[in-house]
């Protein structure tokens, strides 16, 4: 098995309801679509990665149940040209996040992680020894603390670029985050970190303002193009998996942000988490590359 970007993270079905004000606590609100997509931190930014890669690639690693919804998650990942190593739980549902989007396409996010909370060190450790090429390693906190942590440690022995998106915030995060080559927080997981180490280079994201990164004690902004959101749900695992991809090529830090925020902003302009993430002949021409 090969693949430049090793993605380890959830792997859920999404159930979203669509078009009516988001509820507030103890209120019930009616009047909205529903929709079932394939979702999962890894497995939208192992999606984003092989789409910016050309359709190859990516192999994603993470838990689902033995059940329909597990299945068809394996099978929508497959007809993406991710490469999957990835446990089947008898006995254990796939993961599950209900979705509610709102007019403005800002949206609430409830998950049952199911098979994702399965995900073991020795997963992820027999997943390594079957993959062949390694350019970049890219994790979420979606699975366990040992599943993530086996990651890290596996690139410091491999001397692999280990990509740690801090979300959503866990208490052992800024753990995980001090082995990290790149740390991909928003506004409020960057604060839940605190300070890392001087040699993690953190790629703050924030929406449509951009992105800030940080390295070697100085900031540099980088801008993200004005669209109009339809659904925001995925656009940060489009940024990440653009972005790992983006180092997976040897593209420089500032030149990989602005791909993944481009990406990321174009992802936003339709419903669904996948749906708007482009393909690299998409990307390359919104950014005028020839």
């Amino acid at each position: 098995m090969t693949g430049s970007v090793v993605v380890i993270g959830a792997i859920n079905v999404d159930l979203v309801v669509s078009g009516a004000p988001l509820p507030s606590p103890g209120q019930t609100i009616t009047g909205g679509v529903f929709a079932q997509r394939q979702g999962g931190k890894g497995g939208n930014q192992a999606v984003a990665a092989a789409r910016a890669l050309g359709g190859h690639g990516v192999v994603m690693i993470g838990s689902v149940g033995n059940d329909v919804l597990g299945h068809d998650a394996l099978d929508a990942l497959r007809k993406e040209g991710v490469a999957t190593s990835v446990a089947m739980r008898p006995g254990v549902p796939t993961g599950v996040a209900l979705i509610s989007v709102g007019p403005d396409g800002e949206n609430q996010i409830s998950v049952a992680p199911g098979a994702n909370a399965e995900l073991s060190a020795g997963n992820v450790t027999s997943a390594f020894a079957q993959i062949t090429e390694v350019g970049v390693v890219l994790a979420s906190l979606e699975v366990s603390h040992a599943a993530v942590r086996a990651a890290a440690a596996w690139c410091s022995e491999h001397g692999a670029p280990f990509v740690l998106n801090p979300a959503p915030s866990q208490p052992w995060a800024s753990e995980v985050a001090a082995q990290a080559a790149f740390v991909t927080p928003n506004e409020h997981e960057l604060e839940a970190l605190g300070s890392l180490g001087d040699g993690v280079v953190v790629v703050e994201t924030r929406g449509p303002e951009g992105v800030v990164i940080r390295r070697d004690g100085e900031e540099e902004k980088v801008e993200a193009p004005t669209v109009e959101a339809v659904d925001t749900t995925g656009a940060g695992d489009c940024f990440n998996g653009v972005f790992a991809a983006s180092i997976a090529e040897g593209l420089e830090v500032t030149t990989g942000a602005r791909r993944a925020a481009v990406a990321a902003a174009m992802s936003v302009t339709e419903v669904g988490a996948r749906e708007g993430m482009p393909t690299r002949a998409e990307l390359d021409a919104f950014l005028g590359v020839a």
